[in-house]
C-alpha cells in the first residue's frame, strides 16, 4: 500500500509539471471524460491520504525515536541525567507550546501553511541534532521536534476532517494513525538495528572503537528519520487548502475548487450549500442578538462537543497507553523475562499495534466509530484487569529492605552505589525475616530490585536489576532526581522547591525486592499487554483523532482541538510524573487497576453519550449538537 501512495507522489508531481497549476477550476473538471474526472479525485484523494500518513508518521517518530537513541547519548555525550531528562522532556515541552498556538494559527494562516511550517520544523530538527556537539544544540533540536509535533497532532487531523468526505473521513484519520504506528515501530527497529551493530563492535574488545561507534549510533538514529520529513513537506506543497477555511474567509470560488479535486460535481455542491447554510444561520443569529458572546467554547452549542472530547481525549491516555509501551522492557523484565526477551516483547508490541490498526481502517467507515471505540475499550479494560491480577500475584511477595539501603549512603555527599546480587538480596532479606520472628530461610530464586528515593520534594525510582544479571549496580545521586533548571523542575513537580532539594539529604522512600516470576509467567504478561494494545489500536487508537476533528464545530473546530489536546498532554505528563513512584510504593497492579478504572469512565462515554458520526458530513454533525 505505501508503496502504491508513493507511486501516487510521484505520478502527481510529473502531472503538475505537464499540466501546470494544481488547482483545477470547475470548467477544467467539466472538459473532461468522466472516467478520467473519477481517476483524478481518487488519485487525489489518496495522495491526501498519503500526506496525512507522513504527518502521522513524523508524529510516531517523535514519540519513539529517542528510545532507542538515549542508550548511546548517555554512554557518548557526558551529560549527567538530569540534563539527559531534560532532553527527553523537551519535545513534551515543545508539544505544548505549539499547541497552545497551533488553532489560532491554523485560523490565521490556514491549514495548509502550517503543514508546511510543521514539515520544515522537523526537517531542521534532524541535523541540529544529530550534527549537536553541545547541551545547548541538543535542546534546541529537540524542542524544534516538540514544537513540530504538536503542529502536526492539531493541524493534520484538523484538515483531513475538513478536506476529506464524509464516507472517507474515518479511513484517512485512520492512515494517520497507522502510519503514526509506524513510526513508532520503525524507531523501535532502528533502535534495535544498532544495538546489533553495537553489539558486533563491542565484541572486538577496543574501547575507542565501541566509543566512536555509539556516537555514530546515535547520530545516525536521528538522520534516518530525515526523508519522511522532507516527503511531508514536499506533499504539503502540493495539496489543496482546506476549503472550509477558505469559504470562512470568503473564498468560495476556491473552497468549490478545492472540493472538485476530491469529489463529484454533485457533492460539491451539496457540501458547499451545506457551509453556506451553515454560515447563513450563523449569520441571522448574530442579527438576531442570538450569538452576541462571539465564538466563545462555553456557548450551549459548543459545550457538549466540546467536553466530550476532552473527556475521550483526557481518557485514551488514561488507558496508561504511553506509559506501558514507554515502560514496556521493564514491565516484561519484573513479569519474568530476560531482558533480551523482553526487547523482543517490545518489538512485538509496536508490530501487533501497528498491523491491528490496519483492521481498524478498514472498519472504522463500516462499523463507525461508536461501535469501535465501545468495542476497543471493552477490550482494554478486560486486558488491564487481567494483567493487575498476575502482578498482584507476585507482588504480594514483596519486601521493603529502604533501612539496608539507606545505611549505603554516602554522608558526605548524599549519594549511594548499590550492588545487588544473590548474596546481597538474600542477606537483606533474611535480616528482614528475623525482624519479623521468621525461620531466616530464603528461597535461592533471581529476586527484582527497584530504589525509590527523594531529595526534597523531587521523587525519583531507579531501573529494575535482577540478582541474576552480571555487576548489577544501582547508582542514586541528586542529578538523576532532581531537575537541573526551574523549567524542567516545573514540569517534573511544580509545587516543589527547587532550592531546598538542591542541598536536602537523599532519603530511600522504598527499596523493594521481590521474587522474579518464571518465563511462563512474563510470557503470559506480554500476551495480556498485546491484547491490550490490539483492543486499544482497534478502538481509542484510530477513532481519537475522528473525535477530536470530528466533534468540534466548524467554527471552534481549530481552537477547541488546541485545547483538548492540551488536555490530552496534561493527562500524559501526570501519569509519567506519578508512574514510577506508584509502582515503586505500590506495585504494577496497583498501576493497571487504576488504567482500568479510569478506561470504565471512556467505555460508558462512547457507549451512552458519543453520537455516530459515520456517514456524516462535518455540517450534519454540527446540527446534531444545535439540537435541529
Amino acid at each position: 500500500m505505501l508503496a502504491g501512495l508513493y507511486a501516487d507522489l510521484l505520478r502527481l508531481v510529473r502531472g503538475r509539471e505537464k499540466r501546470g497549476p494544481a488547482n483545477v477550476t470547475k470548467s477544467q473538471m467539466n472538459a473532461l471524460p468522466e472516467g478520467q474526472v473519477a481517476s483524478t479525485q481518487s488519485g487525489y484523494n489518496r495522495f491526501l491520504l498519503l500526506v496525512a500518513g507522513l504527518g502521522g508518521l513524523l508524529f510516531g517518530v517523535d514519540v519513539g525515536i529517542i528510545s532507542g537513541a538515549l542508550p548511546y547519548l548517555e554512554a557518548t555525550s557526558g551529560l549527567n541525567a538530569g540534563q539527559l531528562s531534560f532532553i527527553v522532556a523537551a519535545v513534551l515541552l515543545g508539544g505544548v507550546i505549539s499547541t497552545l498556538f497551533a488553532g489560532a494559527l491554523a485560523d490565521f494562516l490556514g491549514r495548509k501553511t502550517m503543514m508546511i511550517v510543521s514539515g520544515l520544523l522537523f526537517v531542521v530538527s534532524v541535523p541540529a541534532i544529530a550534527l549537536s556537539h553541545s547541551y545547548g544544540a541538543l535542546i534546541f533540536g529537540r524542542l524544534l521536534q516538540g514544537i513540530s509535533g504538536g503542529l502536526i497532532g492539531v493541524v493534520v487531523p484538523l484538515y483531513l476532517a475538513e478536506c476529506l468526505s464524509a464516507s472517507a473521513r474515518g479511513r484517512g484519520t485512520g492512515i494517520f494513525q497507522w502510519l503514526l504506528t509506524l513510526g513508532i515501530v520503525a524507531a523501535a527497529v532502528i533502535g534495535f538495528y544498532f544495538s546489533g551493530r553495537v553489539e558486533e563492535v563491542a565484541r572486538l574488545g577496543d574501547a575507542d572503537k565501541l566509543f566512536a561507534f555509539k556516537d555514530t549510533a546515535w547520530r545516525g538514529i536521528f538522520w534516518v528519520s530525515l526523508p519522511p520529513g522532507i516527503l511531508f513537506v514536499i506533499g504539503s506543497f502540493l495539496v489543496s487548502e482546506s476549503p472550509r477555511w477558505l469559504f470562512r474567509r470568503g473564498r468560495k470560488a476556491a473552497a468549490l475548487r478545492a472540493l472538485l479535486r476530491s469529489r463529484p460535481e454533485e457533492q460539491a455542491q451539496l457540501e458547499l450549500q451545506e457551509m453556506e447554510e451553515a454560515a447563513a444561520l450563523e449569520k441571522t443569529k448574530t442579527v438576531e442578538g442570538l450569538s452576541q458572546s462571539g465564538d466563545s467554547l462555553l456557548q450551549r452549542k459548543y459545550l457538549l462537543p466540546f467536553v466530550l472530547a476532552c473527556i475521550i481525549l483526557a481518557c485514551n491516555q488514561a488507558t496508561g497507553v504511553n506509559s506501558i509501551i514507554g515502560y514496556n522492557a521493564t514491565i516484561l523484565i519484573q513479569a519474568g523475562l530476560s531482558d533480551k526477551e523482553a526487547h523482543l516483547g517490545y518489538v512485538i508490541l509496536t508490530i501487533i499495534n501497528f498491523l491491528m490498526t490496519i483492521g481498524a481502517i478498514a472498519l472504522v467507515d463500516r462499523k463507525g466509530r461508536k461501535f469501535l471505540l465501545s468495542l476497543g475499550s471493552a477490550g482494554v479494560i478486560v486486558s488491564l484487569l487481567a494483567v493487575g491480577l498476575v502482578f498482584h500475584r507476585t507482588e504480594t511477595h514483596r519486601v521493603d529492605v529502604s533501612e539496608a539501603v539507606q545505611a549505603l549512603v554516602v554522608a558526605s555527599n548524599q549519594t549511594a552505589s548499590v550492588e545487588f546480587n544473590e548474596t546481597t538480596a538474600t542477606a537483606w532479606l533474611v535480616s528482614q525475616v528475623d525482624k519479623s520472628g521468621g525461620l531466616g530461610q530464603v528461597a535461592p530464586s533471581p529476586k527484582s530490585l527497584v530504589v525509590i528515593y527523594s531529595y526534597g520534594a523531587f521523587h525519583a525510582a531507579t531501573k529494575v536489576v535482577r540478582s541474576d544479571e552480571p555487576a548489577a549496580r544501582l547508582t542514586l545521586d541528586r542529578a538523576s532526581c532532581v531537575p537541573a533548571t526551574a523549567v524542567a523542575a516545573f514540569f517534573k513537580n511544580p509545587f516543589a522547591d527547587l532550592a531546598a532539594a538542591r542541598s536536602a539529604p537523599l532519603k530511600i522512600e522504598h527499596a523493594l525486592i521481590t521474587p522474579v516470576p518464571s518465563a511462563q509467567n512474563g510470557w503470559l504478561t506480554a500476551f495480556l499487554i498485546y491484547c491490550f494494545m490490539a483492543s486499544f489500536a482497534v478502538g481509542p487508537g484510530v477513532c481519537v483523532w475522528l473525535a477530536l476533528s470530528e466533534l468540534m464545530p466548524t467554527r471552534i473546530r481549530s481552537n477547541g482541538m488546541s485545547f483538548a489536546l492540551l488536555v490530552n498532554i496534561a493527562i500524559s505528563t501526570t501519569i509519567a510524573g506519578v508512574f514510577l513512584p506508584t509502582v515503586g510504593q505500590y506495585g504494577y497492579s496497583t498501576m493497571f487497576f487504576i488504567f482500568a478504572g479510569c478506561t470504565v469512565i471512556y467505555f460508558i462515554t462512547a457507549t451512552f453519550f458519543l453520537p455516530e458520526t459515520k456517514g456524516k458530513t462535518l455540517e450534519e454533525i454540527e446540527t446534531y449538537f444545535k439540537g435541529h
